[in-house]
C-alpha cells in the first residue's frame, strides 16, 4: 500500500508540473483574475470554492485526476511562496484548516480530526510562483509516528525519519489555527530565509504537530495521502 501511495503521489506531482510548467502563474491568474473579482462583486467565486476576503485567502479544488479530495488555500495577494517575507503575516494556514471539511465532503464520509494535514513546499519543490497550502489527509505511517512520539512544545529533532528525512517538529495547542502563524513559528527557528524549507501542520487529537525540514527540494506534500486510505 505504501508503494502505491508513493507512486500515486509521484504521478500526481508530475501531472501538476507538466500542466503548470509552462505557466508558473497559473494559480495566481485564477485567483487574482477570476475568483477574487467575482467574490468582491458578490458573485460565486468560480473556479474557486470560496474566497475569504477579510482574511485574504481563496480555496480552490485541485482538479488533478489522482487527487480527488485535495484542496488548495491560496492568498488573494501576491505572495510567491514560503521564502516571501509576506508569509509572516499570511493567514493561509488558518483558513486552510477552517475549510478542511471540504476534503471529507468530497470523500463522502466524515473524517476524524487526526486525519488532516496541511502542507507547503519549498521554493524548488513546487511548480507555482504563488503560495498555496495543500489540504488533504495525512499518510498513515506519518500519523503512526506522531502518535507514537508526540512532539514537545519547542522545535526539536524528531526521533525517527519522516518520509525518509530527518525533520524538526513541535507541538502547538488549540483546536484551530486562529491567531497562529506556522510560518512565523518556523522563522523563529530557521531564520528569515525559509526558501529551502518545507512545513507541514498535522492535526493531533489535541492541537497540531508542526513538521519542517530543510532541503533544496523539500516537499512536505509527500507526507500526505491523496487517497485518504485508512480514514
Amino acid at each position: 500500500m505504501m508503494r502505491r501511495t508513493l507512486a500515486a503521489f509521484a504521478l500526481s506531482l508530475l501531472a501538476i508540473q507538466s500542466a503548470c510548467a509552462a505557466d508558473p502563474d497559473a494559480l495566481w491568474k485564477l485567483v487574482d483574475g477570476k475568483c477574487t473579482p467575482a467574490a468582491r462583486a458578490g458573485l460565486e467565486p468560480k473556479p474557486c470554492t470560496t474566497v475569504d476576503l477579510p482574511r485574504g485567502v481563496a480555496i480552490l479544488k485541485d482538479n488533478a485526476a489522482d487527487k480527488p479530495y485535495h484542496y488548495l488555500a491560496i492568498p488573494t495577494a501576491k505572495v510567491t511562496g514560503i521564502e516571501d517575507p509576506a508569509v509572516l503575516s499570511d493567514r493561509s494556514f488558518e483558513v486552510a484548516w477552517d475549510n478542511r471539511a471540504l476534503v471529507a465532503t468530497k470523500l463522502g464520509h466524515p473524517l476524524p480530526r487526526a486525519a488532516y494535514a496541511l502542507a507547503v513546499n519549498s521554493r524548488n519543490g513546487r511548480s507555482q510562483s504563488q503560495l498555496h497550502i495543500h489540504i488533504d489527509c495525512i499518510r498513515p505511517d506519518i500519523r503512526a509516528a506522531l502518535d507514537a512520539t508526540p512532539p514537545g512544545p519547542a522545535w526539536a529533532p524528531f526521533p525517527v525519519k519522516l518520509d525518509g528525512h530527518r525533520v524538526i517538529a513541535r507541538h502547538i495547542p488549540g483546536d484551530t489555527l486562529a491567531g497562529i502563524n506556522p510560518f512565523r513559528l518556523l522563522a523563529e527557528q530557521s531564520g528569515p530565509d525559509m526558501g529551502d524549507w518545507t512545513l507541514v501542520a498535522a492535526a493531533l487529537p489535541e492541537g497540531f504537530a508542526l513538521i519542517a525540514h530543510n532541503d533544496a527540494f523539500a516537499h512536505g506534500e509527500a507526507m500526505m495521502d491523496v487517497t485518504c486510505h485508512g480514514f
